[in-house]
């Protein structure tokens, strides 16, 4: 239990005592009560909304309220002075030894320090990445794909029971144009000279697949028609697709629980089965749609299709399901995938690029529908990234043919680099990847800074051994005052900060957490640049040394458990 935790359970408890006493009427919802930081650190340690939120329900003013409230949290141990600011809040100042007891506490607990049960376990699905079988990923799709897995992380660390899941889309016309890429490029691999024409995907990385198709089946497809080998070449050329794919995540780190087939989806008749299910609720209905905006009645021919009742959920018109040669629709097949999904979770999560944000609102009304909005789904939107060298743009990838492949990427900077700077502005704010910048040896390189700060702490350990100190037993942390405990009191908001990141699903939260510790960190420790009184290494005062490379050692603690989360290894030295 960390001390947020801690003092919340005795304000709870507090609370209860008012209401044995008769002083608190029953029964009042507390979920929104909170014990936090104070905006202001001048105004103390804590904070309680208590009386703020209780008082109207229990039909008094909050300065009352929180005058029957402030003495009995006088009395807690480790409390030094209460004080009722304003209309009702409740400041509360802590010993320097409750600090020094949250500091022990981050070493015990190690990488467990602010893990949470309040998942209680829930089942959430996380569908992210989930490009088209058609290619190597690419920098389009690798800020999704960090997102979604630090996401993952997080509610995981928070815990929650998670499911990763990728959808591969493999029964639309995309994997037909990749399958008569793949045949091109069999032809290529029989001797053929080929010249890859518009509309066909010209990337090189389809060679190989051609060449082993050529390998195995020689000249028999050659000039045979396509319906003769349309099917196995998609079949060989997702599979493959997908194999690069996985290799392509795994240099990011990022490997997935379910790979759920579209083709499968419908095979299964899961399209039908969600049709069925909402004709069941009169939820479908066969209509015709308006003509789009723009078109003259002698331009539009109405068709009667059967459309979902989405404007009942909000969206601004009903939807098709199928389309008139009687196949699913895009957003038929994916509605029916959502209900599939929907089938073996608590919760449902997509990350989509931002250009799919016109469709959320008819995904979110059949998911709702479906489930009978037991099942809550959101989507995050992700921005693109702009890819910069020095502030210029940079020019694609010869192998890719049209792209910049996120493999190219993760040799050139690193994986830590990459996915700790994806998670450096919030997923809905674009963003500017510059290759010159991400590795830049400063301040005002977030990457840099924190696994900077990482390596700092390593370090005071090699130094005060080669120092002769011994670093072993139990350290005096009343060596530690009060600018030094100012970092301990950072350092103990992180379980709160991990909470409030998993219920908001904005991972980027603990990144900017974490440039604010490794800043605080650093001032710190520069401080002993103009005063050797203030250095972690005092090599004539072994005792103040082990309580401060005690401090040292908690914030690397909350860095490698936050970087943890972020998917980034914390650096043990830097050069």
């Amino acid at each position: 239990m960390t001390l947020y935790t801690r003092f919340a359970a005795q304000l709870d408890a507090i609370l209860s005592d008012l209401e044995g006493d008769g002083l608190l009427a029953t029964g009042l919802d507390r979920r929104n009560v909170a014990v936090e930081p104070p905006r202001d650190p001048a105004h103390g340690d804590l904070a309680t909304n208590a009386a703020m939120v209780l008082a109207k329900p229990a039909g008094t003013n909050p300065r009352a309220l929180a005058a029957l409230i402030a003495p009995k949290l006088q009395a807690l141990d480790g409390v030094t002075a209460v004080e009722i600011a304003g209309p009702g809040f409740i400041n509360i100042r802590l010993a320097d030894d409750v600090w020094r007891g949250e500091l022990r506490t981050i070493l015990a607990e190690g990488g467990d320090y602010g893990r949470s049960d309040k998942g209680t376990g829930v089942r959430v699905n996380i569908e992210y990445v989930s490009a088209n079988p058609t290619g190597p990923m690419h920098m389009g799709h690798c800020r999704g794909a960090v997102v979604g897995d630090a996401l993952a992380n997080l509610l995981a660390y928070a815990g929650h029971q998670v499911i990763r899941e990728y959808y591969v889309n493999d029964a639309g016309a995309q994997v037909d144009v990749l399958a008569r890429s793949v045949h091109l490029r069999y032809r290529e691999a029989l001797g053929e000279a080929v010249t890859v024409p518009e509309g066909l995907y010209p990337g090189d990385y389809l060679k190989p697949v051609g060449a082993a198709l050529a390998g195995e089946y020689g000249e028999r497809y050659r000039e045979a028609p396509e319906a003769d080998w349309l099917v196995l070449f998609r079949t060989r050329a997702v599979a493959a697709m997908m194999d690069m794919i996985r290799a392509d995540l795994a240099l990011l780190g990022i490997h997935h629980d379910v790979f759920a087939s579209e083709a499968a989806v419908q095979a299964a008749g899961k399209p039908a089965a969600a049709e069925a299910t909402l004709r069941a609720r009169d939820l479908v209905y066969d209509g015709e749609l308006e003509a789009p905006k723009g078109e003259t009645s002698e331009d539009w021919e109405p068709v009667t299709l059967p459309l979902f009742r989405s404007t009942r959920f909000g969206d601004d018109q009903d939807r098709p399901i199928r389309k008139s040669n009687g196949q699913w629709t895009y957003f038929g097949a994916d509605m029916a995938y959502h209900y599939q999904k929907a089938e073996g979770a608590d919760q449902l999560i997509d990350i989509w690029g931002a250009d799919h944000a016109g469709t959320v609102k008819r995904i979110q009304a059949a998911v709702a529908a479906l489930t009978e909005g037991r099942v809550p789904f959101d989507v995050k939107l992700i921005q693109m990234v702009r890819l910069l060298r020095g502030g210029e743009p940079v020019k694609m990838s010869k192998r890719s043919g049209s792209f910049v492949t996120l493999a190219d990427v993760v040799e050139e900077v690193g994986k830590d680099v990459v996915r700790f700077t994806m998670l450096t502005r919030r997923a809905d704010a674009q963003m500017d990847f510059d290759f010159a910048k991400v590795v830049e040896a400063s301040k005002d390189n977030p990457v840099f800074y924190v696994q900077y700060a990482h390596a700092r702490g390593r370090s005071l350990h090699r130094r005060a051994g080669e120092a002769g100190i011994d670093t072993g037993g139990t350290a005096d942390l009343s060596r530690l005052d009060g600018e030094e405990l100012a970092l301990v009191k950072l350092a103990a908001q992180f379980p709160r900060i991990v909470e409030a990141a998993a219920a908001t699903r904005e991972p980027h939260r603990i990144a900017f957490y974490l440039g604010d510790l490794a800043a605080a960190f650093h001032a710190l420790w520069n401080r002993g640049n103009d005063d050797p009184l203030r250095r972690f290494l005092m090599v004539n005062d072994a005792e103040t040394t082990r309580a401060r490379l005690a401090l040292s050692d908690s914030i690397g603690q909350i860095i490698r458990n936050g970087l943890g989360i972020m998917g980034v290894a914390a650096a043990e030295e830097m050069a």
